[in-house]
């Protein structure tokens, strides 16, 4: 059996808690490349389309591309008045981890090698939603069929999956009262969905962790 080829792997958002875990179990045998909006080698905004074409491009040839970055406000559904995208408390989710990623995914398009991988980042919000929580299940669940719409035609045989983790056991301490009842994972285990998307061969699939 062959072994698996070294791969060069953008990961966005290298420095947070799941980048870190990302980082952990794919450098030992692929090529990181580290991009963030604050720190890493690439610097990308994942809110600015400028950026993120400039920092795939500034990466050099790319494998696979992996984000592990996107933002999105928790608040009661009650308290969210009717507004411009700009102005609403949905906006900050729909421009950096709903339209941050579509745009990562259309770069990515053109600039991975033939047969490359992008892996997205969703939640399980998508299918369990919870109070103060239907900006993140709305970004999610648009991930997720978004996803499953670009696999049937990305070119050049590249491939594109979502990682759709519960609330991670480091992350308690912050969103803990979020998720009340849910039983949380360690970030280890979402960064083993990544290494089978990345070193798997599906696509368009939602891998729930």
């Amino acid at each position: 059996m062959s072994s698996q080829p070294r791969l060069r792997i953008l990961v966005v958002g290298a420095s947070g808690v799941l980048g870190r875990a990302i980082v952990s179990e794919l450098g030992a045998r692929h090529e990181i490349i580290s991009a963030g909006s604050k720190s890493g080698k690439i610097r990308i905004d994942m809110t600015d389309p400028a950026s993120i074409v400039a920092g795939l491009a500034a990466a050099g040839p790319l494998d696979a591309v992996a984000c592990a970055a996107g933002h999105v406000n928790f608040s009661p559904l009650s308290a969210i008045p009717p507004a411009a995208i700009a102005l609403s408390v949905y906006g900050r989710g729909l421009a950096d981890k709903l339209m941050g990623q579509v745009n990562l995914t259309l770069a990515a398009r053109d600039a991975l090698t033939d047969g490359g991988s992008i892996t997205l980042i969703g939640g399980v919000l998508a299918d369990q939603p919870i109070a103060q929580g239907s900006s993140a299940s709305m970004v999610n669940g648009a991930l997720e069929a978004f996803a499953r719409a670009a696999a049937i035609e990305l070119p050049r045989g590249l491939r594109i999956n979502v990682v759709s983790p519960t609330v991670f056991s480091e992350s308690m301490e912050g969103y803990g009262p979020f998720f009340r009842g849910f039983e949380p994972v360690p970030v280890a285990k979402a960064a083993l969905a990544f290494s089978r998307s990345i070193e798997g061969r599906q696509t368009g699939h939602v891998y729930k962790v």
